[in-house]
Formats: structure tokens, sequence, C-alpha cells
């Protein structure tokens, strides 16, 4: 099992209120799974997605991937695993105005102590394996929403990692970039990438090997996709 959520509650609290957003989650998901989380707004998803991607921490709980404790990690060690196992894609792309695409790209791998002629041919392979190599010295306000979201999963698998997060790849994008898009992660999945997306849209769900519907902080549902 490369993750095992056990028990995981996420609360909020203020001087007044406090806010269950997520109650007792308990999930497994295989090496080379595609599951697709979906669910009304304020279910619980993307807190879901940003304690899967350490971004935020669970309240209650353990969280294992692999052979780690990501609950018992520090926030030195949390950002060492994030850089070395983890890679994100989000709706609004997150590409810096000011580095061209291949500067963006190469980020990716800047703290990780990669020798320059590696990175190099890292990013070249990534932006090749999406597609967008003849773009590479352009900016991102030059390149189209579908070539923006193109570069920003290559800047999310240049490092190799182990697990892929997309949150809402293709919110921001027409219908026939959208299926672009998500033809793209089937082939990355079909390659061995383990990837976990939120989704709002049923027809992309399905395109999963596997879809979690959350309500009011619960899984609700998880059912394998006939593919």
């Amino acid at each position: 099992m490369l993750i095992q959520l056990s028990n995981i509650q996420r609360l909020y609290r203020s001087d007044e209120v406090e806010t269950t957003a997520l109650h007792e989650i308990n999930l497994g998901i295989e090496a080379g799974e595609f599951v697709a989380i979906m669910g009304p707004s304020g279910c619980g998803k993307s807190t879901l997605l940003n304690i899967l991607g350490t971004i935020d921490r669970p309240s209650a709980g353990q969280y294992r991937f692999s052979e780690h404790d990501l609950t018992a990690m520090n926030e030195v060690a949390l950002a060492q695993f994030r850089r070395e196992n983890l890679g994100y894609v989000f709706q609004s792309f997150n590409l810096i105005d000011e580095l061209t695409i291949e500067e963006n790209i190469d980020l990716a791998l800047v703290y990780r102590k990669i020798p320059k002629a590696e990175r190099k041919d890292r990013v070249a392979a990534a932006m090749d394996h999406v597609g967008i190599a003849h773009r590479a010295r352009h900016y991102p306000s030059q390149l189209s929403g579908g070539q923006q979201q193109r570069a920003a999963i290559a800047r999310a698998i240049v490092g190799k990692p182990r697990l892929i997060l997309a949150d809402e790849p293709t919110g921001n994008l027409d219908t026939e970039n959208g299926a672009q898009v998500m033809d793209m992660l089937q082939r990355l999945n079909d390659d061995g990438a383990t990837i976990v997306m939120v989704t709002h849209s049923p027809s992309h769900a399905d395109l999963a090997k596997r879809r979690i519907d959350m309500l009011d902080g619960q899984v609700v549902v998880s059912v394998r996709n006939a593919l």
C-alpha cells in the first residue's frame, strides 16, 4: 500500500466555533492507482488533498506513505519529503510569469541538488512528454490555458514523483483542452504514475480507475470504474 490514512480528522477552531472538515477518514491507495475525489463544495475534498500533499496536517489520526509516518515528521522533514515524492497540478496553473516555461519546470528541481546538466535533460524530457518542447523559451502569458496546464503537468512530473496530486486540473479549461489534459493524466497513469485528482466533473471522474465520493467530511462511496 502506497498511502494509508487511518482515522484522519481535521478540525478548524476559532474563538466561538469548531468546524469539522474531515471526520475519521480511513482510506488506502495502492501504487499505480488513479483516484478521483468528488463531492459538493465544502465536503472536505480539498482538505483531504491538502493533507495528502502535506500542505495541511490532520488534527488526529495517522498518515502513512509507504514506509514513512508523515504525521510524526517535523516541517523540515516534510519539506524534504515533498520535494522527493510529490508533484502538484493546480487549477490555476501557478506558473511564475517572469520565468520561461523551461525555467518554471526547472524550478521544481533546483532545491534537489541535481547537477545542472541532468536537470536540463529532465526538463527537456518532461516538456517533450507533454508536447510543449517548442514553447520552452516562451513565457506563461504567451501560452494558451491548455498549454499552461501542460507546462504545469511537466513541472509536476519532472522530479519523477511517486504521487501526483491534481486539484481541479481541468477547471479553467474549455472542453477540448480539458479532454487533452485528462488524456495526458491517463497516459501518465498507464506509465505507472499514482494520481489523486479532485474534480467536479463526473465524466472526468469516470476516466479514473476509482472514484471516491465525499459528503460532510466523510467518504461515503468508493467504487472502481469499469474502464
